[in-house]
Parts: structure tokens; C-alpha cells; sequence
């Protein structure tokens, strides 16, 4: 399903000149898995999330979703393609002048859909993630947890093969943090969508993924399954991680 290629990404500092973020990297992920991102603080997670849907462009190799090379794409047919891949964030990025309603049509009305096709598709969206009656509300009336479903219903509205999800759960409580990843893992047995999440917790790999990249400053050391949620690390690094959970 996805295939990121050799890829890397280097960024400069105003004070320490060039720092890579993400080592010439290949990774593949199977259509349908729950797949981590994990490691400590600077490690690359997020910046290789962000090369999936080209939010970040790589300086180095291909990125293909679907059998279709995204960096090979033009502006406009990358648009298109951007469709086919939602994206769930940490600080929710919900527009608050928006109801909760209007903030999952949001999508749709950039990609054009008809408005009766958008009133039909919110509704479906938010019965999923179980807030049909919160759909007229404004996001300083919701809860955080909330406010993270609406923001998987968002992603999950133009019906996308794909859903990355940017540590969706670092700023919520234990009890709304399982409620989050219970909403993910039923969209994923619902409708095949394959999950690429970011984290810093090993709990939430254990609770959620088939397996994981762990990675440490921008390398990808091995790539781990879970198994009745345990993990056998061959790195150093994938050790501590897991004895730190």
C-alpha cells in the first residue's frame, strides 16, 4: 500500500546549519495494518509521517501510496491524490468559527463535492465516530476527546485509503486516549483503511498496531510486530523503549 523509497529529508537551522531529520529510508506497509512510528523526542516520526502525504518533500527518493508515485505527480494531480489519504492531528486543528458539522464538510467543499453528496457524507462520518448529536456545536464546546473525533470524521470523510494520524493522543487523558484508539481500530476493521500512527508511547503500539518502525535520530533501526500485545526489540534502542512503557 504505501512505499517510501530510499526517502530522506534534511532541514536547515538558523544556528546549526544543516540537520537531517529522516536518514535515507525504505519502509513498506501493508494495506489494511495499523502502523506505528515510534521513538524518543527528535527521532524522525513526525517528519516521516509527513513525507507519506508530501507535506514534506523528500530531497531524496520516491514516495508510492496505491501503486502511484506521489513525487513524480504534478501540483494538481497531487491535490487529487490527497484525497485517498486523511490526516488526524495532536493539536486537533479544528477551525473554531466552524460548527463540528461544517468542520468535517470542510474537505469535501475544497475537493468540490455537491452539497446535498457533503450534508449526507458529515452525517456518516459522525454517527462513525459516535457524535451525531454534537454535530452543531463549535469546538469550544467539546471535550478533547471530542474534538479528536471530529478530526478523525474530517479525515475520514472523502472515504481515503489511507489515514495518518500525527500523536493523536499525547494531549488526552488515559480514559479519552483509549475511547481515540478504539474509534481508529473500528474504522480500520470497518472499512480497511490503513492507519499510520505517530507516538512516543509504547501502549499505545501494543493497544493498537500490527507492528512498528521504532526509530532514533532520524534512522530507521528495525521494524517490530505485536504479537497479544508483546514486542521483541533487536536494537538497544527498541529495548529501553519497550522497558520504558
Amino acid at each position: 500500500m504505501i512505499i517510501l523509497d530510499n526517502v530522506s529529508k534534511r532541514f536547515q537551522t538558523r544556528d546549526k546549519g544543516w540537520f537531517t531529520a529522516v536518514e535515507p529510508t525504505r519502509l513498506e506497509i501493508k494495506e489494511g495494518e495499523i502502523f506505528g512510528l515510534m521513538g524518543y523526542s527528535g527521532a524522525g516520526k513526525s517528519t516521516l509521517l509527513r513525507l507519506i502525504n508530501l507535506l514534506e518533500r523528500p530531497d531524496s527518493g520516491r514516495v508510492l501510496v496505491g501503486g502511484r508515485d506521489l513525487t513524480a505527480m504534478s501540483a494538481a494531480d497531487l491535490r487529487q491524490e490527497r484525497q485517498n489519504i486523511g490526516m488526524v492531528f495532536q493539536q486537533f486543528n479544528l477551525l473554531s468559527n466552524r460548527t463540528v458539522a461544517d468542520n468535517v464538510a470542510f474537505p469535501l467543499e475544497i475537493a468540490g463535492w455537491p452539497s446535498e453528496k457533503i450534508k449526507n457524507r458529515v452525517a456518516e462520518c459522525l454517527e462513525i465516530v459516535g457524535l451525531s448529536e454534537r454535530a452543531q456545536h463549535y469546538p469550544a464546546q467539546l471535550s478533547g476527546g471530542q474534538k479528536q473525533r471530529v478530526g478523525i470524521a474530517r479525515a475520514l470523510a472523502s472515504n481515503p485509503q489511507v489515514i495518518l494520524a500525527d500523536e493523536p493522543t499525547s494531549a488526552l487523558d488515559p480514559a479519552t486516549t483509549r475511547s481515540v484508539l478504539a474509534c481508529l481500530e473500528d474504522i480500520n476493521k470497518r472499512f480497511n483503511v490503513t492507519i499510520v500512527i505517530v507516538t512516543h508511547e509504547m501502549s499505545v503500539i501494543r493497544r493498537l498496531c500490527d507492528r512498528a518502525a521504532l526509530l532514533d535520530k532520524g534512522r530507521l533501526l528495525e521494524v517490530v510486530e505485536v504479537n497479544n500485545n508483546q514486542i521483541h526489540a533487536r536494537s538497544e534502542i527498541g529495548q529501553e523503549l519497550i522497558r520504558e512503557d
